[in-house]
C-alpha cells in the first residue's frame, strides 16, 4: 500500500505560476515540434512516474480528463498521487482516455489502441506521455511540418523500432490521431499530429 507522504508530496511547490510555467512550456513544445524543452519547472512523483511526466500531469490533467496508465503505474503510488493533486479520474479504457502515461521500459502501445478523435471532434483524441531512455541519442529522424522551419532532427533514444511506423500510420489518419510528449528527466519534445517524420538520409 502507497505510504501517505507519496501521495501528498512531490507536487509543485507553487502550484498556481509552475502550472502556468509548464504550460508554456508545453505549448511551445508543440508550436516547434522536436524542439528539446526543459521545463521550468518539475515535480517529484511516486516512482515509476518520472519528473518531467508528473509535471505534464499536473499541469494537463483534470477532474474531465480520464487518464489511463500503464500496469507498472497502476500499481504504484502513482494512481493515487495523480488523483489527489489533479481529481483526474483513472480508467482502464485506452478508447476513453484523454491522457495516457508510460513509464521508461514499458513495452510501447500502439497508437490506433487509444482514442483518435473524430473528423468533427479530432481534439477528442489522447495525448500520450511517454517516458524515453533520452531526448538525444537515438535513430536520427527527419521532421517536418507547421512550427517547424525546413526540417529539424528528432533523435530521441529509446523507442522500439516500430515508431516510425506508427507514427506514419498516425499522421495518414489527420485530423484525427494522437499527439505525442516524450519526456526524460525535467526535459520533453512535443510531437503533434501534424508532424511528418521520415528516417533521415545519410
Amino acid at each position: 500500500m502507497a505510504s501517505q507522504s507519496q501521495i501528498y508530496a512531490g507536487a509543485f511547490a507553487d502550484p498556481v505560476f509552475a502550472a502556468q510555467s509548464v504550460f508554456r512550456d508545453l505549448m511551445d513544445g508543440f508550436a516547434r515540434p522536436g524542439t528539446i524543452k526543459r521545463l521550468g519547472a518539475t515535480s517529484t512523483p511516486p516512482v515509476p512516474l518520472a519528473a518531467a511526466a508528473g509535471a505534464v500531469a499536473l499541469t494537463l490533467c483534470n477532474h474531465d480528463t480520464p487518464v489511463w496508465l500503464t500496469p507498472a503505474l497502476s500499481k504504484s503510488a502513482v494512481p493515487q498521487w495523480i488523483a489527489f493533486h489533479t481529481g483526474a479520474p483513472l480508467t482502464t479504457s485506452k478508447t476513453d482516455t484523454r491522457f495516457a502515461f508510460i513509464e521508461k521500459g514499458a513495452a510501447f502501445p500502439g497508437f490506433d489502441q487509444f482514442s483518435l478523435g473524430t473528423q468533427e471532434y479530432p481534439d477528442r483524441s489522447t495525448t500520450l506521455v511517454i517516458e524515453v531512455e533520452a531526448l538525444t541519442g537515438g535513430p536520427v529522424l527527419t521532421a517536418k511540418g507547421p512550427g517547424i522551419k525546413d526540417v529539424a532532427d528528432v533523435a530521441v533514444k529509446g523507442v522500439p523500432d516500430v515508431f516510425l511506423e506508427f507514427w506514419t500510420a498516425n499522421r495518414a489518419i489527420f485530423p484525427r490521431g494522437v499527439d505525442l510528449v516524450l519526456t526524460a528527466g525535467d526535459k520533453l519534445v512535443c510531437l503533434p499530429r501534424t508532424t511528418r517524420l521520415s528516417l533521415k538520409e545519410a
